[in-house]
């Protein structure tokens, strides 16, 4: 380590997205390859439970006969079910396709805009970014393919013991949990000398490797940075969401009454939820900036500033 300079790292980041907001467009098709999204669900009445006005949930009769007319219909109609799969899978693979353009965009425009480079456009960063993708979807697919095939014999494992399985697997988890921090940083520095360098996916891995080896102090420090940073930023910008919640959660007995707290509190989230995209698509592109300039100014001492290769479409 050279004399790292976090704090130079850090404000540029800033300074760079602050400047081209288009980075901020990036930044939201970027938070799409995190995944997301959650759900709720509601418990039943007792069986004594008695119905009274229009607002009042279903008793336990009425959701029972609701979910037999429900499976009957998927039974009759069997191709719906196989439409809803096939139309998750496709719609996976589109938010995950611009969740990797998004990512691989912002690395070549935070490049280009620490080069000098004084207009960023949309059109012009999406199509350099295009030869990219395959190759950073690659590598982020393979790894979490192999991460895939590593846990599930383990979450079998435990379940077929009963519980008794997760509890030997304890020691494994302790020393998968920091394995799983240093794959993550590799793949940050990968991603960067795959768009960077022009590398194919195993070289990229190779040159993420031997940047995280040789600069292991400056990477985990600026992991817990962003790691800690960006935990406290979006537990704020979620704090919204968290009022929202805090009623249904302090006066559940009395969704029992009525549904009318539920639908006020479904009706602020839809409302925030644009604002919330928003606020975390400028948290994804000021991280992916971070990491950016970390890789550029690692690198810079060994070989000069790496020559961003022009995308060949």
């Amino acid at each position: 380590m050279n004399n790292f300079n976090f704090g130079e790292v850090l404000t540029r980041a800033w300074q760079i997205i602050w400047k081209h907001k288009v980075l901020w467009i990036f930044g939201i098709l970027a938070s799409c390859a995190r995944g997301g999204g959650g759900g709720s669900s509601g418990g039943g009445g007792n069986s004594g439970y008695q119905t009274g006005s229009g607002d009042a949930p279903f008793s336990g009769d009425q959701i029972e006969r609701g979910m037999n007319q429900v499976r009957n219909f998927l039974e009759n109609n069997w191709w719906i079910i196989i439409a809803v799969v096939v139309g998750i899978i496709l719609l996976s693979f589109v938010f995950y396709f611009l969740g990797m353009m998004g990512r691989v965009a912002l690395i070549r425009g935070v490049a280009q805009a620490d080069k000098g480079a004084e207009n960023l456009s949309f059109g012009e960063l999406w199509a350099e970014s295009m030869p990219f993708f395959w190759r950073v979807f690659g590598l982020n697919f393979l790894i979490g393919l192999a991460f895939l095939v590593l846990f599930v014999p383990l979450v079998l494992f435990g379940i077929v013991t009963a519980g008794v399985g997760f509890l030997c697997m304890i020691p494994l988890l302790c020393v998968m949990v920091p394995l799983s921090w240093v794959v993550m940083a590799i793949i940050e520095q990968a991603q960067n000398a795959i768009v960077l360098e022009d590398l194919n996916m195993l070289d990229g891995f190779k040159r993420g490797w031997e940047i995280v080896k040789a600069n292991a102090v400056p990477i985990v420090i600026m992991m817990l940075i962003l790691g800690v940073g960006s935990a406290v930023i979006g537990v704020i910008i979620a704090i919204p969401i968290i009022v929202a919640a805090i009623p249904l959660i302090v006066g559940a007995t009395a969704l029992r009454e009525s549904l009318t707290p539920l639908y006020i509190a479904a009706a602020c989230c839809a409302v925030y939820f644009p604002i919330l995209l928003f606020f975390n698509g400028i948290l994804t592109a000021y991280i992916q900036a971070s990491w950016t300039l970390t890789y550029l100014q690692l690198v810079k001492p060994k070989e000069e500033a790496p020559v961003i290769i022009e995308a060949n479409a």
